[in-house]
């Protein structure tokens, strides 16, 4: 339960850097909506990996290289899912408003994400 509740802070911290990049580029450049999302999945996936890695779960004993690999593949996986999900909330609801496709899309990848993390990345060898 411990991991779950480590698990949620650290998707909450990187909501919070994925919706403050996307806000703030949507309104400081011309980059759109789509494009923009990219941006701060990326970032808002080096924030969570950052607190997963010292603080929800134990080390997995493998190289940091491998260890971000791993964490790497899980998360783009579960990036292809919740930018999949926003772009298809966007072009199906024209007045969605991005940051609210964002919630529902980050909310939709975070079970994916965690079992991922849990089980490929952070288990012991």
């Amino acid at each position: 339960m411990r991991k779950l509740v480590r698990f949620t802070i650290a998707g909450g911290i990187g909501f919070l850097v994925d919706a403050g990049i996307l806000s703030a580029l949507l309104h400081l450049t011309p980059l759109g909506p789509f494009l923009t999302r990219l941006v701060a999945i990326a970032f808002a996936m080096v924030a969570t990996w950052a607190f997963n890695r010292s603080f929800t779960f134990d080390r997995s004993g493998r190289s940091l290289a491998a260890e971000g690999f791993r964490y790497g593949s899980v998360g783009v996986t579960a990036a292809l899912v919740n930018y999949g999900l926003y772009s298809a909330l966007l072009l199906s609801l024209p007045a969605l408003q991005p940051l609210a496709a964002m919630v529902i899309a980050s909310i939709a990848s975070m079970i994916f994400s965690f079992f991922g993390y849990s089980r490929f990345v952070f288990r012991a060898e």
